[in-house]
């Protein structure tokens, strides 16, 4: 029986895995995975490296030759999701995308997450605070809808008790 079950447990764990999503964008030998606030703290430790980010989109501001997007970073899951309800965020970064973006793909308080590579520092504010903001070049980028968000996530739950379904 013992064996059954030793059997069956790496069976579940693999079969609870294999819903997860695959990641979207696959990682360079030059991305580095450190959060933006590391990067904005040191980054001439960075330089040009590569890096895929993810979080919440704050705000899009479209100039003459490209679009720049504030996002507020989250620790991304195994599929490069941001999980933005397990944090309180990692810091903040400028995606720079080329052209214009239109604001209603890219809405407040979206979930986005971008590849692409490091391209210095700039000095800002958020409020009236000021704040030094990670530029990152984007190669790729990728709005989470609602749908994708709750996809991949195993709806199991073990307990005891009694419930009331009305």
């Amino acid at each position: 029986m013992r064996h059954i079950v030793r059997a069956l447990i790496p069976a579940a764990l693999l079969a609870l895995v294999a819903c997860a999503p695959a990641p979207i964008y696959k990682a360079t030998p030059n991305t580095v995975s450190v959060p933006p606030s590391q990067v904005a703290r040191t980054p001439e430790r960075y330089g040009n490296a590569d890096v895929i980010w993810g979080g919440r989109i704050v705000q899009v501001r479209n100039f003459a030759d490209h679009s720049e997007i504030e996002v507020l970073a989250y620790p991304l899951d195994a599929s490069q999701r941001p999980k933005a309800a397990d944090d309180t965020g990692a810091g903040r970064f400028i995606a720079s995308m080329p052209g214009y973006v239109e604001s209603l793909d890219y809405p407040n308080g979206g979930l986005i997450t971008v590849a692409g590579r490091l391209n210095g520092t700039r000095a800002g504010n958020v409020g009236q605070a000021s704040y030094t903001f990670p530029l990152v070049s984007v190669n790729q980028s990728h709005v989470w809808t609602a749908k994708e968000m709750s996809g991949g996530h195993p709806n199991v739950s073990f307990g005891v008790g009694v419930g009331v379904i009305r």
